[in-house]
């Protein structure tokens, strides 16, 4: 989020908007408190002649959903890795889905201001976790930049000299990343995203892969099911730095906003009023944890929040499955209890926290973990620990893991 930043200021975008702070595009008070990105957010800057659409993405696991929606609208991905740490985790999570979809990677190298920083090495993990995840040859082939978002420069040369811009990437960008490729047909655009506003409504976000969106045009609504809508666009707009413009016009290619529409999810296609064709739905990971949201029946009943009743928790919890694609939300045999699934226990308490600050109070259960049946054994999610510590105290590190039911623990 640093480096999209930098990308704004290079381009001039953030000089029109004045003094706008740090990490602009983490607008949520959730991701400023905690530091990191939960939601998926998209920019645009103008480049020489060039205009280009930035996606800021979370690169945590349990966000995998807001990860996976908006990786149809773009052509190519910038990795960015740690000069320290290397590659984490999360690292190869997103990266997986990025070459499953054939997009083209850009390297970048950050933070290579740090003392004790390995920026060699550390391109040679990121070459050996994408073979690993099985890129092919020409992702294999990717460009390396080497820099400090915070310090505002990139180099495509060498890491040790540092020059006087982030210009490098952008151009680098320019260089890797084919423009759209647009097939001939009608309209079809894939609804990627939800916003809402208080003037207008719910506002739809996706990117054109055909055909042209007019002001004012009738259109077709594929809804996932197959069933077909009959819609008008009242107005289309386009994203321009920090804010929107209005457009008369969208061509194949662009990211948009379409205002007017109703009754639309994510994953539904807004097609030509004749001969509507859809595109293939979002595909989403399936959740690997429970929890159990009640209302409060505790003596402490009405005392912090305003919502308190089972009608407003379900109100809510439906009103997140719209935007909230990895989550799953079933009914019990009880009118005040719901079954919510999530990626993990960093998700279900960003909701959990959302909701207590929106004014909801309700209770919680303890997380559980969903179990499968796959060709009649009962299967379970597994997650990958990862520690960095002093020799001296892994003994007790190892002690901890397997009181925990920790199993296959390999030491390095």
């Amino acid at each position: 989020t640093t480096l999209v930043d930098q990308l704004l200021r290079q381009s001039g975008t953030l000089a029109s908007h004045g003094e706008m702070g740090e990490r602009v595009m983490d607008s949520n008070d959730l991701e400023r408190e905690r530091g990191i990105t939960i939601l998926s957010k998209n920019t645009a800057i103008r480049w020489r002649e060039w205009r280009i659409n930035i996606v800021d993405t979370p690169g945590h696991a349990d966000f995998g959903g807001e990860v996976e929606r908006i990786l149809s609208m773009v052509d190519g991905v910038v990795v960015l890795v740690d000069a320290a740490e290397g590659p984490m985790p999360q690292t190869r999570f997103v990266l997986q889905k990025a070459i499953d979809l054939k997009l083209k990677p850009i390297l970048v190298i950050n933070k290579v201001d740090k003392e004790n920083c390995t920026p060699d090495a550390v391109q040679e993990a990121v070459f050996d976790l994408m073979f690993e995840l099985g890129a092919e040859e020409w992702q294999l082939d990717f460009p390396t930049l080497y820099g400090s978002a915070k310090n505002n420069w990139m180099s495509e040369e060498q890491w040790q000299k540092p020059t006087s811009s982030i210009a490098p990437l952008l151009d680098c960008v320019i260089k890797t990343v084919s423009p759209p490729k647009v097939t001939e047909g009608n309209t079809q655009m894939l609804i990627t995203s939800i916003d809402f506003s208080s003037f207008t409504g719910r506002i739809a976000i996706g990117r054109l892969h055909r055909g042209i969106l007019l002001a004012n045009e009738s259109v077709t609504m594929i809804k996932s099911s197959g069933q077909q809508l009959k819609a008008k666009i009242k107005e289309l707009f386009v994203f321009e730095g920090l804010g929107r413009k209005k457009v008369s016009k969208v061509v194949a290619g662009d990211i948009c906003a379409v205002m007017g529409l109703e009754d639309f999810e994510i994953g539904d296609t807004v097609a030509h009023i004749e001969g509507p064709e859809a595109l293939p739905s979002i595909k989403i990971d399936e959740p690997t944890m429970s929890m159990l949201f009640t209302i409060n029946d505790s003596p402490f009943f009405g005392k912090e929040g305003k919502y308190v009743t089972s009608r407003h928790i379900k109100e809510r919890l439906e009103n997140e499955l719209e935007r909230n694609l990895a989550m799953r939300l079933d009914q019990t045999n009880s009118a005040d209890r719901f079954l919510v699934y999530g990626r993990g226990v960093l998700h279900l308490s960003v909701l959990i926290e959302t909701m207590r600050r929106e004014g909801y109070e309700l209770q919680i259960g303890q997380p559980q973990v969903i179990f499968k049946e796959i060709e009649g054994k009962k299967m379970e999610p597994l997650e990958e620990l990862i520690i960095d510590l002093p020799e001296a105290v892994s003994g007790r590190v190892i002690e901890m893991v397997t009181q925990r039911k920790g199993l296959s623990l390999i030491h390095i």
